[in-house]
């Protein structure tokens, strides 16, 4: 991501296009020497940046001390013929764009196959399940990943749509419409867009832009990558609370320290610094939501600075949340006795939605029968907090207006997974259909290795 981004990358990428452009004009008759073109691309890797910088202080002109620094190493100045400054920065730009949304898709597939493993691994380890934090019914672990999982698959599955419709620029002249192109080579000034497309892969260029992409395109890349980002957020914070549990831990290198004054101390600072992560970047959703629909006629430049830091730093980040949350997926302990404990101490109030089917199928009435559990419920907990012992299912046997037997209580305590519904199910669903969607020969051409 830092190469995609890195100023070498971006003025090798301009050079190019600029060498593209005069073949392409000399391709319609413009007189270009061959041996000129053949000196562009000698030096076209000359990059020093001093020398650039320097120019640029004299000129207050990015673009310009380019090309004057590519014109000098080359002996020439036939680069730049008929075109702006957007014409290369934009089209360089949407370039970098469609890279770096290739590589984040790569990196949240690589997350997503991790998901859909564990999803399998842990589809029968019963847990429980928690609404507002609050014990609530059974569900098992395989399914809280693949409930993540399915968050993501959404999320690329956007990814995706989005780079196969992601245009670029093309070639248009300063206010978008080839008039000094036309002046140069004619009518057949298309062939200038059809060249770069050519030779970028890229499937359509703009008709009708200014000299300006509208920026609301780059407030839909930087919300694909918020939104990419929400899952691996949600795993971070549940990793978080489920430490505070006792249940997971992300693991503990050796010579780390988790606390410099509690030696004990084993904290999620990984899955903070997702969350953490995750913040920026909705920061950098804002700021690209607030130079959209802001430009002026055909085009001016009070954008630049922040897109100069929202670009490159909502993909550097993106890049880090992902590659932060495959590193805690590879690396978490999942305490499997420590969340049969948990289960075993919450079971019993985790039972009452089952309790009150029953007793509505045993012919109560299920306003009555969820009065009743309330009670039943709260006078539990209290007898918990005075002696220790767990009453609630005591109780419900006790309490005839429940209809509930024994055998039907003692059926519901004895095989937890059964009260986790279609979890397994769900968790083993969702893991095939990633699998099958993203694994083996599934990955897009330009993904290769995707398991690595």
């Amino acid at each position: 991501m830092l190469d995609i981004w890195s100023l070498e990358k971006k003025y090798l990428l301009e050079r190019e296009l600029w060498i593209l452009i005069m073949k392409a004009q000399s391709s319609q008759g413009f007189a270009i020497p061959s041996g000129a073109i053949d000196d562009y691309e000698k030096v076209k890797s000359k990059i020093n940046l001093e020398s650039i910088a320097s120019r640029e202080q004299i000129l207050r002109h990015d673009v310009k001390a380019r090309i004057e620094e590519f014109n000098s190493l080359a002996g020439h100045q036939f680069i730049h013929l008929g075109l702006t400054s957007r014409d290369v920065t934009d089209n360089v730009e949407l370039f970098q764009i469609r890279e770096s949304l290739r590589l984040i898709e790569r990196k949240s597939i690589s997350l997503l196959l991790r998901l859909a493993s564990l999803a399998e691994k842990f589809a029968d380890l019963a847990m429980v399940g928690r609404t507002h934090n609050v014990p609530a019914q059974v569900t098992t672990l395989g399914k809280r990943y693949a409930t993540w999982a399915e968050e993501l698959l959404f999320a690329t599955r956007n990814l995706q749509d989005l780079l196969d419709r992601l245009p670029l620029r093309g070639i248009k002249g300063a206010l978008g419409t080839s008039l000094d192109q036309i002046e140069l080579i004619g009518d057949s000034a298309e062939v200038l867009d059809e060249a770069l497309l050519k030779e970028w892969g890229f499937s359509s260029a703009l008709t009708s832009s200014s000299q300006v992409y509208p920026r609301s395109m780059d407030f839909e890349v930087v919300s694909a990558l918020a939104q990419l980002s929400a899952a691996p957020s949600t795993i971070a914070t549940n990793i978080r609370l489920m430490s505070g549990f006792g249940l997971v831990a992300e693991g503990f290198a050796k010579g780390q320290v988790g606390s410099s004054a509690m030696p004990h101390k084993v904290n999620p600072r990984l899955s903070e610094r997702i969350n953490s992560l995750s913040v920026i970047l909705k920061g950098f959703v804002t700021m690209a939501a607030s130079i959209s629909g802001e430009q002026w006629n055909e085009g001016d430049v009070a954008c630049s600075a922040v897109r100069r830091v929202v670009l490159p730093d909502s993909f550097y980040v993106t890049d880090a949340i992902l590659d932060t949350c495959i590193s805690i997926l590879d690396n978490l302990e999942v305490f499997e006795s420590e969340i049969s404990l948990e289960l075993e101490k919450h079971l019993p109030l985790m039972l009452t939605t089952r309790i009150l089917m029953i007793a509505v199928k045993n012919g109560v009435g299920r306003e009555e029968a969820h009065e009743l559990l309330k009670s039943h419920a709260r006078e539990s907990q209290a007898d918990l907090l005075k002696t220790g012992k767990q009453t609630f299912l005591e109780r419900v046997e006790k309490d005839a207006r429940l209809k509930i037997s024994g055998s039907e209580i003692n059926a519901l305590v004895s095989s937890p997974i059964q009260l986790a519904g279609k979890a397994p199910h769900q968790a083993r669903k969702i893991s095939k259909l990633i699998s099958g969607e993203f694994g083996g020969n599934g990955a897009p051409s330009y993904l290769p290795e995707i398991r690595n």
